[in-house]
């Protein structure tokens, strides 16, 4: 429930009205409750406020918000079509959960309902000479937090939807998503063993993408069936109705379709993909944005070269985050997870750069050196798949490039050269 529960709160923060939608029930609190001081003895300590200029201040907020906030919808728009038009639509998700931009929007909007509400209870008598006064000092606090509040978000906006930062903001989230992953590899459940037997294969019901497991839910049941299983589609992973969402190894109990469906809703399956959970997804919007880069049409191999510093920066957490003398918590013993397989994160980070940008002699120089680095890891798997794809990306590069010099270049540079 607590799973669930984290990925609905998760998903619906996400969405562009949630925060104003808060702060307007915030403003409107404000408002009705500064005339709680009215039942104080407060008034006997408190100038008395004119009530003209009250109007005057809360009439000066409502003119202005609601232009302030058509004004800043329109600017964020502007900036999520760039984003989506020069980096690529996947970034789109992130780019619109920018907290700064979602908070100026809340307070700007939150402030014209404040306003609104307070100018109407003012109208009617609704305070006394405590209540004005602190309705009068809350209405000097937002003026405050709403030039705060703009003047951080003239400085975001200018940078949001622009390629680095738009890269900065995936980077960033494939980061969270890996180490998240790294410090638990098997999403606290135990490792899948090529001698033990799956069992049966289920099949999903439902067609798209892996985006959450509830694995507390999965646990439960198995416990119930004195049950094994072995999952197949970890978060990320495509489910269709050809491919196994899981195995199920029963010891004596039989189990019902029924238990079958039971342990499918425990998979969340949807149309998109998310970079909570799904590290590879991150790692392939970054190669994304390398590829529209390295395209004829907008020709900045510049961008492509910065992508694959941040694919190194991302397989570096191996040697910054995996301890191999920590074991993960087994806390779903029943649950058989695979880890990461390195072999895939580097085809999903390293082949769209290396086809795209194979004549590309500064990328492809850019790109053996990224090898080199990532070799140095100590880790088996990263040095087997850095090699291959030294490799790889070298043979990309004797059929793409002309000049015999650049390709010399590329060579000298290689992992496989240096290493062999």
């Amino acid at each position: 429930m607590n799973e669930k529960l984290l990925f609905t709160m998760n998903r619906i923060a996400e969405k562009l009205w949630f925060r104003p939608l808060i702060f307007c029930l915030l403003s409107i609190l404000a408002a009705l409750i500064a005339q709680v001081a009215d039942s104080t003895r407060l008034h006997e300590l408190v100038p008395k406020i004119n009530t003209e200029s009250l109007e005057a201040l809360l009439g000066t907020i409502s003119a202005s918000m609601l232009v302030i906030s058509i004004f800043a919808v329109g600017s964020m728009v502007s900036a999520f079509s760039a984003a989506s038009n020069t980096a690529t639509p996947r970034s789109f998700k992130l780019i619109i959960a920018d907290d700064v931009s979602r908070n100026a929007l809340s307070v700007f909007i939150g402030s014209f309902i404040y306003s609104i509400v307070a100018t109407i209870a003012l109208n009617n008598g609704y305070y006394g000479i405590a209540g004005n006064f602190t309705l009068f000092i809350f209405t000097l606090l937002f003026f405050a937090l709403v030039i705060l509040t703009f003047l951080r978000w003239v400085e975001r906006i200018s940078r949001l939807g622009r390629m680095e930062h738009t890269i900065k903001l995936v980077e960033q989230a494939t980061e969270n998503a890996l180490k998240n992953r790294l410090e638990s590899p098997t999403l606290n459940g135990i490792r899948i063993d090529s001698n033990r037997e799956k069992g049966s294969a289920v099949y999903g019901k439902i067609t798209g993408y892996v985006q959450q497991i509830y694995m507390s839910k999965l646990q439960e049941i198995a416990e119930r069936l004195d049950a094994l299983i072995t999952i197949n589609a970890v978060p990320g992973t495509f489910s269709a109705m050809d491919k196994p969402l899981f195995y199920i190894l029963l010891n004596e109990k039989t189990s019902k379709e029924e238990d079958y469906n039971d342990l499918r809703k425990a998979f969340v399956i949807g149309n998109m993909r998310y970079f909570d959970d799904d590290p590879r997804f991150g790692l392939i919007t970054l190669s994304e944005i390398a590829s529209r880069a390295l395209s004829p049409a907008v020709n900045d191999p510049g961008t492509a070269i910065q992508i694959i510093s941040s694919h190194v920066r991302l397989f570096s957490l191996w040697a910054e985050t995996v301890d191999p003398k920590k074991e993960e918590k087994e806390e779903y013993d029943r649950i058989a997870v695979p880890e990461l397989a390195i072999g895939d994160l580097f085809e999903d980070a390293f082949r769209p750069i290396a086809r795209d940008g194979a004549g590309n002699i500064e990328v492809m120089i850019r790109l053996q050196k990224a090898f080199n680095s990532v070799y140095a890891i100590d880790n088996s798997s990263m040095k087997i798949a850095a090699m291959y794809h030294s490799h790889e990306s070298f043979e990309r590069a004797e059929i793409a490039m002309e000049l015999k010099e650049d390709l010399n270049k590329v060579k000298n540079e290689a992992l496989f050269t240096k290493k062999s």
